[in-house]
């Protein structure tokens, strides 16, 4: 088993920037394909980032790029997402998950999920 827990939400000002943690304690992450989703109240689950086991790889939802960036420490067991030049429409619950089916970045088939922490930014 795995469990995934996320921090560094907050409430922020568009133009501010934050960065988020996902830790994980049982399972190690070190093999696996790690991602950030975000859901916006009302909309649907998107996937924001994805970073391949050894961070050699990542994609991005064309609505953050160049503003997020995905990153690991297999050592840590940990995964961050640093987002800059926060939108209001970046407003959401943001979620880490960890796909141990596929190490295709392009995957959907994600196993694992954290409970979620809150990004709210204000204009």
């Amino acid at each position: 088993q795995m469990q995934l827990v996320e921090s560094g939400g907050g409430s922020m000002q568009a133009g501010d920037s934050l960065r988020l943690s996902c830790s994980s304690s049982g399972r190690s992450i070190t093999t696996y394909t790690m991602g950030w989703f975000r859901q916006a109240p009302g909309k649907e689950r998107e996937r924001v980032a994805a970073i391949s086991w050894s961070g050699g790889s990542s994609l991005y939802a064309d609505s953050v790029k160049d503003r997020f960036a995905i990153s690991r420490d297999n050592a840590r067991n940990t995964v961050w997402l640093q987002m800059n030049s926060l939108k209001p429409e970046d407003t959401g619950s943001y979620y880490c998950a960890a796909n141990t089916r596929s190490d295709n970045l392009a995957s959907m088939s994600y196993t694992y999920w954290g409970q979620g922490t809150q990004v709210t930014v204000s204009s």
